[in-house]
């Protein structure tokens, strides 16, 4: 059974940095896209950034283009989401997913493990 656990994730201020790690345990991990949501306080959960199966295709959603890079290393089976020129607005519960295809997609219908979240706080 695939595990997920995220770390990384703490108080910042606007302007600021974090980089968010998700360390995979279980099924084979390098066959599998990644991808990273999040969860602010009273709205749905949304699409960060996926990453394919081998890192060779990304995505992203627009909010977070040109700040936010995901990355991953195949070897330590472990997902990276560095983020720069933080907003009060990407506060929210950051959660680490495993997709059951190979690419870098942005449908949370088609994760099927997800980590247990870290909270990332951007102060103004």
């Amino acid at each position: 059974q695939v595990q997920l656990v995220e770390s990384g994730g703490g108080l910042v201020q606007a302007g600021g940095s974090l980089r968010l790690s998700c360390a995979a345990s279980g099924r084979t991990f390098s066959r599998n896209g990644m991808g990273w949501f999040r969860q602010a306080p009273g709205k749905e959960r949304e699409f960060v950034a996926a990453t394919s199966f081998n890192g060779g295709g990304a995505s992203y959603a627009d909010a977070v283009k040109g700040r936010f890079t995901i990355s991953r290393d195949n070897a330590k089976k472990m997902v990276y989401l560095q983020m720069n020129s933080l907003r009060p607005e990407d506060t929210a519960v950051y959660y680490c997913a495993a997709s059951i295809t190979p690419a870098a997609i942005s449908n949370p219908v088609l994760y099927d493990k997800w980590g247990q979240g870290t909270q990332v706080t951007v102060s103004s």
